[in-house]
């Protein structure tokens, strides 16, 4: 016997589950059998014949009948002393009082009866309820969340999560240093209280995390969790509303009676404005059940103290705290608000080398390039990246994941899947390559535009190509150069046409309306148009039951509208003549570049550097 066969004997026996269940199965089977047996192996009664009621009167005038049995006034069955058949069945047409009278006069044996009432009969009318009640105790036992519990509506879905030996902490959460900061008040609290409570301070009941997708909120909240080694509860804001009156409110009476029974612990409600939205929203006002399962999270809120008896503290996260109720957000609720941002370029690099860990890498993989060519990336995303990457590798059958990899999965997440089979006439490639390279060559000649990274004719998703610039580093306002300078980029390719062929595609379509928005924001709301000034016009309306701007509200004259559209078009046509001078003086490198593009599909900026002789 191996080793393996021994330490399988020893385990002890687990006990079985759904006893109640198999009983009940049971049952129910027991009853249908009971009820088939009566159906099909009742006794053979003899064969009774039915006879007109007239008939029946005639055998009772000659007193040929020795007992009868009336049933529910409707039926009479008897036997026959003589003739044939012996036994008999008729119906009563009629309501005839002289019946009675006659058979006692007759000295003829009466009984009465019902026809409900035989075993069969009940068994048959009962079947229909004990397979519908069996069908649907069976269809919620296998849901999901069955097992018993399908008709504990009023249970909450928390769930407990375990480490099982990979505990979540601080060291996993790449950057985020002022969220840490923040939250590392709230661990210490659960690693000790007392010391909290001795000097007569309360710690926030409870603390949200605001942030956009894919930021990594959760992820924080698990690490609060871990560096604390305290036990972690996670619901959805979605979980607690049902279609059932009261049923939020009683999974959050659940919710928070769980954790009192597990305390210290952090129970986290993720995406909070699912059930935290302003009450009253819309025209009207609203009583619905969302409205009280708020009132009941708030009354719990209040009805808990985070003290060394109740160490509780409630996270929760949203990327929309614009619209969540005020009440919820006042002293003694989520009073501490932490803001897990976007990271920046240096946290970027460190969540690349976190999610790069278990990929083989090849040696020319440049962190710092491939942080600086993703601005505006969350860690989601920036995760979906290597994944992405990784994908192509394999696909290459390569044994370590290159920078073209890199950069191949960074072009389909951001333009989509390269469409390498795409029939394109030679025509329209060279009139591609000539827009692309109107938007490229305009910023070696422009000051405050970024560094060209590279430009493609290689059609991706629904763009035929693209020119992608790349930060020398993460900016968070931008100057009214850099917006200048980049409409003259919006009006490189359309210049770049009109130069060409005298002609416009439809391909600039996207950069027009990139260009006109933001010479309508530099006007109406930047205050970078030196004739209308900084003044802001046009007031966003934000109706509160949908939580964002759906309109936006004149307040000017007429007059004042048709001074904005000049600024505006002027804004525009200065940009369009400083594209179209560019490319006119340069308009040999610009064919030179194009033709470059048609045979190599793809350039960067050191090949274009290196083919137009410009300087770095």
């Amino acid at each position: 016997m191996t080793d393996n066969d021994k330490a399988k004997q020893k385990l002890p026996l687990k006990p079985r589950k759904n006893n109640k269940s198999n009983l009940l199965a049971l049952i129910f089977f027991v009853i249908v059998g009971i009820f088939f047996a009566a159906l099909f192996f009742r006794p053979v009664a003899p064969a009774t014949q039915t006879i007109s009621y007239s008939t029946f009167t005639h055998f009772l005038d000659q007193k040929n009948i020795s007992k009868v049995k009336i049933i529910d006034n409707r039926t009479i069955e008897g036997t026959l002393k003589n003739g044939i058949p012996t036994l008999f069945r008729t119906y009563i047409p009629y309501q005839d009082p002289a019946l009675l009278p006659k058979l006692m006069e007759n000295d003829i044996a009466i009984e009465g009866g019902s026809a409900n009432n035989s075993l069969w009969r009940i068994l048959l009318e009962l079947t229909p309820w004990i397979i519908g009640f069996a069908f649907i105790y069976f269809m919620m036992r296998n849901a999901p969340g069955g097992g018993g519990k399908a008709f504990q509506f009023g249970k909450s879905k928390v769930k407990k999560y375990e480490d099982n030996g990979k505990k979540i902490t601080f060291a996993d959460v790449a950057g985020q240093k002022d969220a840490k900061y923040e939250l590392e008040e709230v661990v210490a609290f659960l690693k000790d209280s007392e010391r909290f409570t001795r000097m007569g301070a309360k710690i926030p009941k409870g603390v949200l995390l605001v942030g956009m997708p894919g930021t990594g909120k959760t992820l924080m909240a698990r690490a609060v969790a871990g560096e604390a080694n305290v036990s972690y509860f996670h619901m959805s804001g979605s979980d607690f509303v049902e279609m059932f009156v009261g049923v939020g409110a009683s999974r959050v009476r659940d919710l928070f009676e769980q954790g009192r029974k597990n305390a210290p612990c952090i129970i986290f409600i993720d995406e909070l404005d699912a059930v935290g939205r302003t009450r009253g929203a819309g025209y009207g006002g609203g009583h619905d059940e969302r409205e009280q399962t708020l009132n009941q999270l708030l009354v719990e809120m209040d009805g808990f103290e985070a003290n060394s008896k109740d160490s509780i503290i409630i996270l929760a996260a949203t990327n929309r705290p614009d619209v969540l109720d005020s009440a919820l957000l006042r002293p003694g609720r989520f009073d501490r608000q932490v803001v897990v941002a976007m990271p920046d370029v240096k946290e970027r690099e460190e969540i690349l080398k976190i999610h790069t860990k278990k990929i083989p890498l090849a040696n020319e993989i440049d962190f710092d390039r491939l942080a600086r060519a993703t601005p505006g990336m969350s860690g989601a995303e920036i995760a979906n990246l290597v994944n992405e990457a990784a994908l192509f590798a394999a696909r290459r059958n390569r044994d370590f994941v290159t920078m073209e990899d890199f950069e191949e999965a960074r072009d389909k997440i951001l333009m989509g899947v390269a469409r390498t089979t795409l029939a394109i006439s030679e025509k329209e490639r060279k009139m591609t390559a000539i827009h692309e390279g109107g938007h490229a060559l305009l910023h070696y000649f422009l000051k405050n535009a970024d560094p060209l990274h590279k430009v493609t004719i290689v059609p991706h998703g629904r763009a035929l190509g693209m020119a992608m610039s790349l930060p020398e580093a993460d900016s968070y306002s931008r100057t009214k150069g850099w917006i200048e300078d980049r409409i003259v980029i919006c009006y490189g390719g359309w210049s770049a046409e009109k130069l060409f062929y005298e002609e416009t595609t439809t391909g600039a379509k996207q950069d027009i309306q990139q260009a006109t928005e933001m010479a309508r924001h530099m006007v109406c709301e930047w205050g970078m148009d030196d004739d209308m000034g900084p003044i802001a016009y046009g007031q966003e309306e934000e109706p509160i039951f949908v939580g964002k701007e759906i309109a936006r509200h004149k307040d000017y004259s007429e007059e004042t509208a048709k001074n904005l559209d000049i600024a505006v078009k002027k804004i525009l046509n200065k940009a369009k003549e400083r594209a179209q001078a560019i490319l006119m003086e340069h308009r040999i490198e610009l064919e030179k570049l194009a033709d470059e593009l048609i045979v190599k599909e793809t350039l960067t900026d050191e090949e274009i550097r290196i083919l137009l002789g410009i300087e770095k």
